[in-house]
């Protein structure tokens, strides 16, 4: 596996599977030996571990492709955010976490999770503050709290190389996750507008590609088209909630988010209506959809 670009002490660890979920990229601050996230892939780290050495693991925010080999580091210390221990503290509570309801699908997830994601419950040994800037030797790194993907969730600016780690704002063609329990449309977009400001001169992210150096016209763009998938759901959703009332099943099936019916259904069908519900509080608190027993209606 490729150890991926170096920007001065800050490494960018490209995840297996080109960095496509279940995995996801690592950054490693070299002589302070800070790991953040652990869903690379086992090799990737093996090599750190017998070569330079991984003093600490830091979390981005508490998702399965972010945690999938924290049992490599058991031995050493873990930092996050404290309002994420939570779903790290127990199988049923990471669940909860995600707002999965239905029991068929809590079963695959218990499953998948102990399986795929070698889960079992960490509690950290420090909790990060927002805003803090920590000195780690051969660079200065700021902890910059971005919820809405996840309430916790922490994007990372190493000051004097210019890098910026967005974690899973990742500006794939995807678009944004934001289908948790305590995820929302309004605060992703306002901590992505956030990290757009940012003056780096490198963006690391935690998918696919996941690293860009380009001209602020390009990174602009894909700012934009990443956010532009924002309204385009939210668009086809108005669309469709034309006419005759809607369920929330109804509008599951037409794959707005996925573009097909997938499989396993525990993971799609669930995340199809998880972000279309989303789209529906955001658009009832606007006033432009409304609710009638289990229909759901746009307002002409």
């Amino acid at each position: 596996m490729s150890s991926g670009k170096t920007f001065g002490p800050v490494r960018f660890i490209p995840g297996a599977g080109a960095g496509k979920y279940p995995h996801s990229n690592s950054v490693y601050v070299e002589d302070a030996g800070v790991l953040i996230d652990a869903g690379a892939g086992r090799e990737a780290y093996q090599s750190l571990l017998d070569g330079p050495g991984v003093r600490e693991l830091w979390l981005s925010h508490w998702h399965e492709d972010h945690i999938a080999c924290i049992d490599m580091f058991d031995h050493l210390p873990l930092r996050q955010m404290e309002i994420e221990a939570e779903p790290l503290s127990g199988l049923e509570h990471f669940i909860d976490w995600y707002g999965i309801e239905k029991e068929e699908f809590r079963e695959y997830w218990r499953k998948n999770l102990a399986e795929n994601f070698h889960y079992r419950p960490r509690r950290a040994t420090r909790h990060f503050s927002p805003g803090e800037v920590i000195d780690l030797g051969s660079c200065s790194v700021e902890v910059i709290h971005t919820p809405g993907h996840t309430p916790g969730n922490l994007s990372f600016f190493f000051r004097e190389p210019g890098v910026l780690f967005m974690g899973d704002y990742d500006l794939t063609r995807f678009g944004p996750w934001y289908g948790d329990r305590d995820s929302s449309i309004e605060l992703t977009i306002a901590s992505v507008e956030r990290l757009r400001k940012i003056p780096a001169r490198v963006l690391l992210t935690s998918h696919e590609d996941g690293c860009f150096e380009e001209t602020p016209e390009e990174v602009s763009e894909r700012f934009d088209r990443y956010l532009d998938v924002i309204d385009q759901r939210e668009g086809k959703l108005l669309d469709y909630l034309k006419g005759a009332p809607r369920s929330l099943a109804d509008i599951a099936a037409q794959c707005i988010v996925y573009r097909k019916p997938r499989e396993p259904r525990a993971f799609f069908e669930w995340g199809e209506q998880a972000i279309m519900g989303k789209h529906l509080e955001r658009l009832m608190r606007l006033g432009k959809v409304i609710c009638e027993g289990q229909g759901y209606q746009s307002i002409d």
